[in-house]
């Protein structure tokens, strides 16, 4: 086991959650170094080969410190410090899991268009392309989890997507997972977890209402619209 793990990290950052829910579900302690990703440190950059969170910083027995950087690899080596594993140990389930731990990265990709486009044309078009992932989804979904009765890094990977489309359905009255029964279910037993819930700060909600209504988008004025009509 290494000595020392220091996660660098942002509080709205989704890939960051994936390091940190996986972190609980092993009981892997950790200190957390939350950064300005619009003013990044120094010390950051000198240290980070992409410039990007999460990062992680692991001080082995002999005090020498390793970084490790991207969600998935910092999310498998947490995994495999300790014991229980998150991926199955089939090499063919492994191999499909990993599949689908990428496929859940492209569609935070995807939610990332959603959020940060600025017409009603770039907008649907997200949401038919999440719309597509979904459905593609729905037939792989084994229940209660991903795999099945065994929460794993598939889990994990997909929990950051389902809480962003959590507030956008409530917010703008999307329906992108909720006509999928299946994925609906995986999402409300995700959204239940307690290594879920506690991968964001108290306040993640207004932090990234605030986000949003920042960036001048088409569902910055959706949420703004549907707020002004409830009032």
């Amino acid at each position: 086991m290494p000595q020392h793990l220091r996660l660098i990290s942002h509080k709205l950052c989704p890939y960051v959650q994936r390091a940190v829910i996986v972190a609980a579900e092993k009981g892997i302690s950790f200190e957390r170094i939350d950064i300005d990703l619009a003013d990044k440190p120094d010390w950051f950059l000198a240290i980070s080969p992409t410039g990007k969170v999460p990062l992680l910083e692991v001080t082995d027995e002999d005090g020498v410190v390793h970084i490790l950087f991207e969600s998935a690899v910092i999310a498998e080596y947490l995994d495999e410090i300790s014991g229980n594993p998150l991926l199955p140990v089939d090499p063919l389930e492994r191999a499909r899991e990993r599949a689908w731990i990428e496929f859940a990265s492209a569609t935070l990709a995807d939610i990332g268009k959603l959020y940060s486009a600025t017409d009603a044309a770039g907008f649907n078009g997200a949401r038919f392309g999440l719309e597509q992932r979904f459905e593609q989804l729905e037939q792989e979904v084994a229940g209660p989890w991903f795999a099945g009765e065994r929460f794993g890094l598939a889990d994990a990977a997909f929990a950051p997507a389902f809480r962003y489309i959590d507030l956008f359905e409530r917010w703008a009255d999307s329906n992108l997972v909720k006509r999928l029964p299946r994925t609906l279910a995986w999402s409300r037993a995700l959204k239940a977890r307690a290594s879920v819930i506690n991968a964001v700060p108290a306040d993640y909600e207004n932090r990234l209402f605030t986000f949003v209504a920042r960036k001048n988008s088409y569902l910055a004025k959706l949420i703004s619209d549907r707020i002004l009509a409830a009032a």
